[in-house]
């Protein structure tokens, strides 16, 4: 399937990005020279969706360890390379695809069998770059395996952006629905606006116009009434951490979600590369939740939504039980229960 959007990629050796913060008003590529502008843009938002900030976490290693390639000294050179990773690593703590990446990149700085700092170097470039093609694919998988589930006419409600702003390539959940639209199934889209950064209506709604899929946007608290309407068909998520027993983590506002469409009785899907799975995480109880800053909550770009010393709550992320859970779409195929076991199957894989 044709990419829609290149949110994060590297061209002659440097980093851009598309700045999320900026959308829809602006569309803006941004260039990142160096792990403290890797850490800022993964913290404060211009770079997010879980498979995108470990793209730019791989890439970010890269630039950055590269202004210090005439470096002689091994260990030193190492010392660095260690210190950007950990460094890049603690800008977020819920996305699990970022620690996955991270992994990936010190597990090839331990290797012994580099003659000097160059050849870590091309070894890390080499990764990043297959890093950025594996989700290509995993996209394209993904949209595969879910459109089979997506029948002509669905209704099908959205949280958050789960697209290619989201992703290396056409997204996870989003990827399902341009893969349905492309088939000519005939889909229509609801959007929860997703509060408090409103990635719903300022991303999910921008990628939805410029793939011409038609879509309405929606309040997140209207999304039980409209299921209640018989207006909805299906519901796809996508995830920023998935525990082995199912339960997952993606934006705040998924638990609700899922909590309303089992009431009503509509399928709920969450679409994931196996990247997404952490293998230490036995169940959603011990999954990192992130707090952001009340300000979020209060303000929205600059302008106050409430009284100026109102204290706020903003749990970044909530998670979702699986038992609410009707399956998990990923590059492997469809998961459904029992949920442990079959995850167990993809996360040896």
């Amino acid at each position: 399937m044709k990419q829609v959007i290149k949110t994060v990629f590297l061209e002659n050796d440097s980093l851009f990005i598309i700045d999320q913060r900026l959308l829809p008003q602006s569309e803006k590529t941004i260039k990142l020279s160096n792990e403290s502008e890797v850490y800022e843009a993964i913290r404060t938002l211009a770079v997010r969706g879980a498979p995108a900030i470990g793209i730019a976490a791989a890439y970010g290693a890269y630039i950055s360890l590269a202004v210090f390639s005439s470096m002689k000294d091994m260990v030193k050179f190492k010392e660095k390379a260690s210190a950007i990773l950990e460094y890049i690593g603690s800008s977020r703590p819920t996305a699990y695809n970022l620690f996955y990446v991270i992994k990936r990149m010190r597990a090839i700085l331990d290797a012994e069998n580099f003659s000097g700092p160059k050849d870590i170097l091309a070894a890390w470039k080499k990764e990043a770059l297959l890093i950025h093609e594996e989700d290509l694919i995993k996209s394209d998988e993904i949209a595969k395996h879910g459109s089979a589930v997506v029948k002509d006419k669905a209704r099908i409600l959205t949280h958050c952006n789960s697209g290619g702003l989201a992703t290396g390539g056409n997204g996870t959940a989003l990827s399902v629905i341009f893969k349905a639209h492309a088939d000519g199934k005939g889909i229509s889209v609801y959007a929860d606006e997703t509060r408090p950064l409103l990635q719903g209506s300022r991303l999910t709604a921008w990628e939805l116009e410029k793939t011409g899929i038609p879509y309405k946007v929606i309040c997140d608290n209207m999304a039980a009434w409209v299921m209640a309407g018989n207006g909805i068909d299906l519901v796809i998520v996508g995830a920023d951490r998935i525990a082995l027993n199912g339960d997952f983590a993606n934006k705040i506002g998924t638990y609700s979600l899922a909590v309303n469409a089992h009431y009503h009785g509509v399928p709920f899907y969450t679409a994931a590369p196996a990247s997404t799975f952490d293998p230490d995480i036995e169940d959603g109880s011990l999954i990192p939740i992130e707090e952001r800053d009340r300000e979020e909550v209060i303000r929205f770009r600059g302008m106050l939504s409430a009284p100026e010393n109102s204290d706020a709550y903003n749990p970044a992320f909530d998670v979702t039980p699986h038992r609410l859970l009707t399956g998990i779409i990923t590059e492997f195929g469809i998961i459904y229960p029992p949920f442990r076991e079959n995850i167990q199957k993809v996360v040896k894989r």
